[in-house]
């Protein structure tokens, strides 16, 4: 996906939802290996249909440099705590938890809502 972010990315609105923003930190020497594998065609079948069916509708990562930064499309009642707890349960999950690890600087060992680190909104136009 060599899109020039310039171009910006087209969506579809699906109406009223909740939005979450996250960051971490990547490993410097395996960006290349972590875009890879979050590619549509490389990422694992079961992680896209485990977060789909947490109730999450879209989910996008962005990286520069180190940096990766995550948006999260829920529906207005979506409760996190929940859809994270029900999400880590799934098939394949704590296994690719474990697998991405080794990309991120976020620790060994932790659910995906525990190294993506919640940001506060400060703006909006």
């Amino acid at each position: 996906m060599n899109i020039n972010p310039k171009e910006g990315y087209i969506e579809n609105p699906s109406g009223k939802t909740k939005r979450y923003c996250q960051y971490l930190k990547l490993n410097p020497e395996t960006i290349e290996e972590y875009k890879y594998w979050h590619s549509n065609r490389n990422i694992w079948k079961e992680i896209p249909e485990g977060i789909k069916k947490a109730g999450i509708l879209n989910m996008e990562i962005y990286t520069l440099e180190d940096k990766a930064f995550m948006i999260v499309e829920t529906p207005v009642d979506f409760n996190w705590d929940e859809a994270f707890g029900r999400l880590a349960t799934y098939e394949r999950q704590a296994e690719w938890e474990e697998f991405v690890a080794k990309f991120q600087e976020a620790g060994e060992g932790k659910r995906s809502d525990e190294k993506w680190q919640l940001m506060e909104r400060i703006f909006k136009l």
